[in-house]
Parts: structure tokens; sequence; C-alpha cells
């Protein structure tokens, strides 16, 4: 059945030149088919076959999370307790969650998969990636990225997460191994390939050889680039054509102008870590003004962000990054879109995938101006009513 929303305070519908932040008050959207049918002034509305009347409030394309790490066992809450202590993070925690998740059933880990992406949903994103990297052994990687699929087609593949302690440290073995058994148990359900280019983890040639390595086997490239600190993750990325580049903490100037060269390579920032880790936020007034495209995700895993709410990540990158409510909620729906090289999602132009969000407020604005208040009063799945 086709449905109408009408008396929406304000629609934001990214639909402004070259996708841009753009909202219509006093408006209406009909939704058909699964995708977006109509949209304009509530005055002009067509009939649909249902209507639901907004109260004045605002709807919003459903939230897009570029970045989460959501098939793991365990929890590390005291690690989180230690570094609010004053104990600095370095990513070391990452192996105690592999240990955990090797030693998960298939059934523990979906049932927590299953439980994350539900929670994700009720907060408004629609569209989430999901990454392996916690098995890092080809058939704990095999099933990461087999469980991933279950619940979204953005999977990606994270074999060179870090160096499994069975390895001695031994980066360049374990690579062939990534690029290749790996690689080829775990390419048939992944669409992207993600390296952690970072001290502790692989250098810039480790990173080349896998992005290459996925490339050759039909994956598109990601990169956790510049978190710990300076390195070549975003050259690295930009390099590769990569879909884009993520952390984006410590930047020099020749990685914000290669970023802003490369139109197909986006940024993106995950404040969630920031505030989880007490590290420094990256600077988003200082990409966004040299014309990066910047998008918002979550990083959602049980170490360095143990969030889901892409809401707590839009007021943190209002607060703490500089961006106005606009530039974060773009971001957030089609910033994080183009990160996934996705043209249907993100925004309510016609033909659109109808994933809507309504907030118990009249405006955007709302999603940092009122901070860890549950605002989310309606969720539309492909068109569907869903929370």
């Amino acid at each position: 059945m086709s449905v109408l929303i009408t008396n929406i305070g304000e629609l934001v519908t990214n639909a402004g030149p070259d996708g841009a932040f753009a909202s219509i008050s006093d408006a209406a959207v009909v939704l058909d088919g699964g995708l977006i049918a109509w949209t304009g002034a509530a005055a002009g509305a067509p009939a649909a076959d249902e209507r639901v009347d907004a109260a004045g409030r605002a709807v919003l394309p459903g939230f897009v999370d570029s970045h989460a790490h959501l098939v793991f066992a365990g929890e590390r809450s005291a690690e989180f307790a230690a570094r609010m202590a004053g104990l600095p993070y370095v990513a070391g925690g990452i192996a105690s969650t592999v240990a955990a998740t090797r030693a998960a059933s298939d059934e523990t880990l979906r049932a927590n998969l299953h439980r994350l992406a539900s929670e994700m949903l009720a907060q408004g994103t629609t569209t989430f990636e999901c990454k392996s990297g916690y098995g890092l052994t080809v058939a704990d990687e095999a099933r990461s990225v087999g469980l991933a699929a279950e619940v979204t087609p953005e999977v990606t593949y994270l074999g060179a997460h870090v160096v499994p302690p069975e390895f001695g440290g031994d980066a360049a073995r374990y690579v062939d191994l990534v690029c290749g058994d790996m690689l080829a148990a775990c390419a048939p359900a992944a669409r992207w390939v993600d390296v952690f280019c970072e001290r502790g983890a692989f250098d810039g040639d480790a990173a080349r050889a896998v992005l290459a390595a996925g490339e050759a086997a039909g994956l598109q490239a990601r990169v956790h680039a510049n978190q710990l600190g300076p390195g070549p993750g975003v050259q690295v990325a930009v390099a590769a054509a990569a879909a884009s580049a993520d952390h984006c903490t410590f930047l020099s100037a020749a990685d914000v102008d290669a970023l802003a060269s490369a139109r197909r390579t986006v940024a993106t920032l995950l404040p969630g870590v920031e505030f989880a880790t007490r590290s420094p936020y990256p600077d988003a007034r200082l990409l966004l003004d040299a014309g990066v495209t910047v998008a918002l995700a979550s990083d959602c895993n049980p170490g360095s962000c143990f969030t889901s709410s892409m809401p707590l990540c839009i007021a943190l990158a209002v607060r703490e990054m500089r961006m106005t409510t606009q530039e974060a909620v773009w971001a957030a729906t089609r910033g994080g879109a183009r990160a996934l090289r996705r043209r249907d999602v993100g925004h309510l132009e016609v033909g659109a995938r109808a994933d809507l969000v309504m907030l118990d407020a009249p405006s955007h604005a709302y999603l940092a101006y009122r901070p860890g208040v549950p605002l989310i009063a309606g969720v539309w799945s492909a068109g569907r009513h869903v929370a």
C-alpha cells in the first residue's frame, strides 16, 4: 500500500545541489513500493492508501552507519574503566575480543549480532556496514563475514585488523594468509576489504598489498587510517581510490589536500571513539572547509566505542568537532551513503529507498540540542513501519 506521511514540521530531503542538505517545512512524503514516490508541501500532497499524521514532527532519511564491528563475543568494560582512570588507548585489547570470538558458538555470535542490529534500527539506523576482524583465522573470518551477510549487504572483510598472537609478530607471514586462503574463503560473502593501517597493526606496504589482493578478488577498498597518530593510511586510501578513509584523527596538510583532491574517498569520522578513549577529536571543520566529503559513523565495537547510537555521534560532532547541525545530519545520512557508494539511501528524493526516521521533535537540530534523549518516534525501512 502507498503511505502518506503528512503534517511534517521539517522534512529533511538532502536534495540540494549535488545532494546537499535541504529541507521542506510543513511537508509531506508519499511511500509506495518501498520507494519515495512524492515529496512537497503538505497542502499539495496526493492521496494514498494509508495516512500518517506526523503532528509537526521532523522526518529525516534513515541514518547510514558506514563503520561498525558487530560480530564478536565478550565485553571490555574493565578496559574502558581503566582508560577513564588514565590508561591510554593503544588498541591492544583487540586480542581479548579475538580470543572470546574464537571460543564462541555460531549461535552466540548470531544472537549478539542480531541484538545490536535491532538496537541500531530502534535508534534510526536503516543501513549499516559490518566488519569481520575478530576471528583472524581462515575459519573464524569466514564465519564472521557469513554471519554479517545475514543482516546487511555491506559486509567488510577485515582479516588485516591486527596480527594474531600465534604469529609471534610476523606480520609478513600473516599478510600472506590474509591475501591468500583467508581472502579466498571470505570474498564470496563480502563487498569490501579493509585494513588497519596503523602503528601496532599494518604498515603502508602491508596495507597496499591487502587492498590490491582484495581488489583482485572483486572487493572494494576501505581503510582504517590515522587513528592513533600520523601515518600513511590516508595516502594509502587515496592511492587505492578507497571508498573511505576512516578515523582521520591525526592528519597532515598533505593528507587533507589528498582527501580534498580525491573526490572518491570519503573521510569517515567516528566521534564515539574519541569520546570512549579520551583521544583528540578529528578536525571536521578543517576537512569541510577544504572541500572534503565527510561521513559520520558509530564504529560500534566492544573495545574503543561500544555505542550503536548515530544520534549520539551527531551530537558529539556538533559539540566537539565544530560541525553545524545540518552538516552533522547530512554526514550521518547522505555522507554515510557516499562512504558506501550507495545512491539509493541517505536522501528522500523521488525514487530513493523509503528509509525514514521520525523524530519526537520539530527539527533535525534536536538531535544535538537534546543529547541523550530518546527522540526516535518512528522508523520506516523500505516503506515498512518497523520501529
